[in-house]
């Protein structure tokens, strides 16, 4: 990558950066309006800033609004290994927190309601198998 390349891309990723935080607060927002917990509006946007700054951001530099349809990838595959904590309970955690958030994106006109729609398609055709390659990968790690 030539240097002024490596400068557009790093600049393009600050821009992202800066706009996941503002995503991330107004989502913050949003959860509380629900009158979650805490705890859980915690682990909504751990879980969020995961996604859009370690995922989307730097396996392709999509922006969050983009990033709706991303999700078999992520948990089909990516999180699991890439997230020593990943389980059966933080896929289940992690598919909340994306229905919550892309919602969210939706109600603020920052994604479709088609792309909510495909990636609702997407939870319902593909949870089960996340939940199986969670388990296969845990259990593979056992025997070593």
């Amino acid at each position: 990558m030539k240097d002024e390349e490596y400068k557009a891309w790093e600049h393009e990723m600050e821009t992202i950066r800066a706009e996941n935080k503002i995503l991330l607060d107004e989502f913050e927002i949003w959860l509380k309006g629900k009158n979650l917990k805490s705890k859980t509006i915690n682990s909504h946007i751990s879980n969020i800033d995961f996604y859009i700054n370690g995922f989307l951001l730097h396996y392709d530099t999509v922006k969050a609004e983009d990033g709706a349809t991303s999700i078999g990838w992520f948990l089909g595959d990516y999180f699991i290994r890439k997230a020593c904590w990943s389980s059966k309970y933080t896929i289940k955690e992690n598919i909340a927190s994306l229905k919550k958030f892309y919602s969210f994106m939706t109600e603020i006109g920052k994604t479709s309601k088609e792309n909510l729609t495909e990636m609702m398609d997407i939870i319902k055709e593909e949870s089960e198998d996340w939940i199986t390659a969670v388990e296969t990968y845990l259990d593979n790690l056992d025997r070593l």
